[in-house]
């Protein structure tokens, strides 16, 4: 059986450096790619386009990964900025939210990483946390915290036991988006993973990082969704 392909957003640097070359680059940390293919995906990277073009692009895909990165603008939920409120992208929340709208239209089967989870939950009409302290470890450095799924959720179907997991966030879920379930949470109540029983395909979003660690479960979950697809179609 051919490997499913599973998509996954990118975004723009405008100086990356490699070799002699200091140029604007699409970017995106390779433990993403490199899940994907050990849980037996294809995977393709999605720089950031307009949003007219998400529905034609995930129509090709099996599956959808929308990968962490900076803060979500708060004008898209309604919010005035808190100061510790990094820079917006304007380009890439567009085209990001457009990726996400398509897959949950298309029923294409989707995973959110940390700002993943952020921008779903926008979409669905909830709010951000804009700042909570203890999520990560110092700058550029992953922290770990335990996460305890919720019984009987689609996330404790791929992660039954509690789990210790990477971490770099400073935002989190405040009001949760329509039809929205909080399926994982932090010691301290965060919550850490939202599913949306009421889609037409596998949609979870968590807001660690597994491409940061050794746990493939939940890649493996998406990539069996998105085999499933490939067969139908």
């Amino acid at each position: 059986m051919s490997r499913p392909l599973i998509g996954i957003s990118t975004y723009l640097e405008d100086e990356a450096r490699w070799g002699v070359w200091t140029l604007p680059a699409a970017v995106l940390p390779a433990g993403y790619h490199r899940m994907a293919q050990r849980a037996g995906g294809l995977a393709a990277l999605l720089p950031p386009d307009t949003a007219a073009a998400a529905a034609g692009a995930v129509a090709r895909l099996d599956g959808l990964v929308i990968a962490g990165g900076a803060d979500v603008a708060p004008a898209r939920y309604g919010a005035e900025v808190h100061p510790r409120t990094g820079p917006p992208n304007e380009a890439r929340d567009t085209w990001e939210l457009a990726l996400i709208e398509a897959a949950l239209d298309g029923g294409v089967p989707l995973l959110g990483v940390c700002r993943g989870l952020q921008l779903l939950n926008v979409l669905r009409g909830g709010t951000l946390v804009q700042h909570l302290d203890g999520h990560a470890g110092p700058p550029g450095v992953f922290g770990r915290h335990a996460v305890e799924p919720v019984p009987g959720t689609a996330l404790a179907a791929v992660l039954p036991e509690p789990v210790s997991v990477p971490t770099y966030h400073h935002q989190s879920v405040d009001r949760l988006g329509r039809g929205l379930l909080p399926s994982g949470h932090a010691e301290d109540g965060t919550v850490e993973a939202l599913e949306l029983p009421d889609a037409r395909a596998f949609t979870l979003a968590v807001q660690w990082h597994p491409e940061a660690g050794d746990d493939d479960r939940l890649m493996a979950a998406l990539v069996a969704a998105a085999r499933e697809r490939s067969a139908a179609r």
